[in-house]
């Protein structure tokens, strides 16, 4: 009998992986409309047991509330399957009879789903779903310190579905969850597609499985509030987007980037709404709480109520108040509560004008939430146009509280819990992922034209394959024509290979062009010069000094842009360096002090 925690895990990690590849050879039969039925029996169980479930997770977690908790579970379990109701995700999707092309799904395998501590019930649902709506099986890996909720859920929705007629084995969590079973379920032979939800380490570990992976960065969310915003609704929405579960959400509201002249208007809407302003000394107590030395978070701070970070700070603050919020003076490594802080603190950035906005919403990105979420508060269409257009963010949400609006609840975006941030952050997709990520789609394409009408643009009449492909060189500048095939040649293969073959053999056996006849003057052609004698060559010149080049500024996409190359990063001792991007770099060795 096994004992050791990392082998237990390990071996029910293979055997469950194999159990969801047996029902897969099923499930991948079923046709859509029993899939469909499915998904509504999964979604029916999960609504009925969803504030049960968010409770489970509060209490096994200690992270943030059971009243947004539910609110998530929700989300998954009623929003996601509305919204995915009718969805063709299962045999033929769709048919061009004008292009004689068919689309036809075909589901990728068994999904291994690695979930967070943070939303551990919402996103046992969602993937759950997203899973079978494509015809996929999918085997669950519970963060250890929410392993009992998640397994919960999961029992939920495997044992609706089986009701319904999913395959034994359809739908299955890891009781025994380590480090070990996880990356042993992403690297599992049987394994199709990893969805990651969690820290920068499990994502990076997805990413490095071998497999495809859908993983998620960090979310450092800046909100601009515009001169011509609803300043009173504005702040109303923003509290309620970074109290929601206590801050858990990675696309809450991090910092308000909002002109000087706003400042007292914001501090009174503040009050209005319940948020404790900060001193300069209780803000430099939260920035140490926090922020570890090391630019991680602190695990003892995520999703608390704000009277209780405030007392770890060190402060008292009012029975019932929603968030805590702290001036500071500039982004970057300077100013720690500039980055993503995963709790109900919210940091307020004051500058002169429009411009020094839109360029201080670029650095909160770039600090920690490259492509992920950012949010805008105006009336003024042609500002908010303006800010989507340069924001390094995937998320442009307008005048709504960004959790809310980032997982679809109050916008038209796909509603999800794993929210890509596109290749600036090393994602392999900026949407919101769903179903339609979870399907291979096979085509079938019938011909619908001769090789000689797929080079258009002559009037000449096409004899053959091959004047067609000469015609085509002729006109990019490659002249030439096809060798003649001797009478008693037997008939050439009518293929556009071997025309292609003979023309290519042709150029290269041609003779070389005459060189041109020399200039005549009249007279009698005169002797030949003697050669000048042969000289040595030149000594070769010294390289010029390389020119090191110090970045001011690096940021996670930086430091992968050096790994593909294989280059160094040279920094100097003022540059900022994203906590992302440091504990990225640190793995490779790419950081290199210098001196201008």
């Amino acid at each position: 009998m096994l004992r050791d925690s990392d082998l237990v895990s390990i071996q029910e990690v293979r055997a469950k992986v194999e159990q969801a590849y047996a029902a897969f050879q099923e499930t991948r039969r079923l046709p859509q409309e029993k899939i469909d039925s499915i998904v509504e029996a999964m979604g029916e169980a999960a609504r009925a047991n969803a504030a049960r479930l968010a409770e489970m997770a509060v209490e096994e977690t200690g992270y943030g509330n059971a009243k947004d908790k539910l609110a998530k579970n929700l989300l998954c379990a009623d929003l996601l399957p509305r919204t995915i109701r009718g969805m063709k995700t299962v045999g033929l999707l769709r048919e061009d009879p004008e292009k004689k092309l068919l689309e036809i799904a075909t589901p990728v395998g068994v999904v291994a789903a690695i979930l967070p501590t943070t939303n551990p019930t919402s996103t046992a649902i969602y993937k759950s779903i997203i899973s079978i709506k494509a015809g996929n099986t999918i085997v669950v890996s519970p963060h250890p310190r929410a392993k009992n909720c998640t397994c919960e859920t999961v029992r939920v929705m495997a044992e609706a579905a089986l009701a319904a007629g999913a395959p034994q084995g359809s739908i299955q969590c890891i009781q025994n969850a380590t480090m070990e079973g996880t990356d042993a379920l992403m690297r599992h032979p049987r394994t199709s597609v990893i969805l990651a939800t969690g820290g920068a380490g499990i994502v990076k570990a997805a990413y490095s499985s071998g497999k495809p992976a859908y993983g998620v960065g960090p979310g450092n969310v800046p909100v601009c509030l515009d001169a011509s915003a609803d300043i009173a609704e504005s702040i109303a929405k923003v509290v309620a987007g970074k109290s929601f579960d206590y801050g858990t959400v990675c696309s809450s509201e991090q910092t308000i980037v909002a002109p000087a002249a706003l400042r007292d208007a914001v501090f009174a809407e503040l009050r209005r709404n319940h948020a404790f302003l900060c001193g300069a000394d209780q803000g430099k107590a939260l920035a140490k709480l926090l922020i570890a030395p090391n630019w991680r978070i602190n695990a003892n701070c995520v999703g608390q109520a704000p009277e209780k970070i405030a007392k770890m700070a060190g402060f008292e603050v009012p029975p019932g108040t929603s968030i805590l919020a702290v001036e500071i003076g500039g982004v970057g490594k300077e100013h720690p509560l500039s980055m993503e802080k995963l709790s109900p603190v919210l940091s307020l950035l004051f500058v002169k004008d429009w411009d020094e906005q839109i360029r201080s919403c670029q650095a909160i990105l770039k600090f920690g939430g490259l492509g992920h979420t950012c949010v805008i508060h105006s009336r003024d269409d042609a500002r908010i146009r303006e800010y989507g257009m340069r924001m390094p963010a995937f998320r442009v949400l307008v005048n709504t509280p960004s959790p809310q609006g980032s997982t679809g609840i109050t916008t038209s975006v796909f509603p999800a819990m794993t929210l890509g941030c596109g290749a600036m952050a090393g994602n392999a997709t900026s949407d919101n992922v769903g179903p339609q990520h979870l399907i291979n789609i096979k085509r079938v394409a019938y011909v619908v034209r001769t090789v000689e009408e797929a080079f258009p643009g002559t009037s000449a009449p096409a004899s053959s394959v091959g004047s067609a492909v000469e015609r085509f060189l002729a006109k990019r500048g490659l002249g030439g024509s096809l060798p003649a095939t001797p009478p008693s040649a037997p008939a050439p293969a009518s293929t556009t290979a071997s025309i292609v073959d003979r023309f290519l053999s042709s150029r290269r056996d041609a003779p070389p062009p005459p060189a041109p006849p020399a200039p005549s003057c009249g007279c009698s052609t005169p002797a030949a010069a003697p050669a000048p004698p042969p000289q040595p060559p030149p000594a070769p010149a010294a390289p010029p000094a390389p020119k090191i080049d110090i970045s001011d500024f690096v940021c996670e996409a930086d430091v992968r842009s050096a790994l593909h190359r294989g280059g160094k990063i040279y920094i100097g001792p003022k540059s900022i360096v994203t906590p992302a991007a440091r504990e990225l770099a640190g793995q490779h060795d790419l950081l290199v002090l210098a001196q201008r």
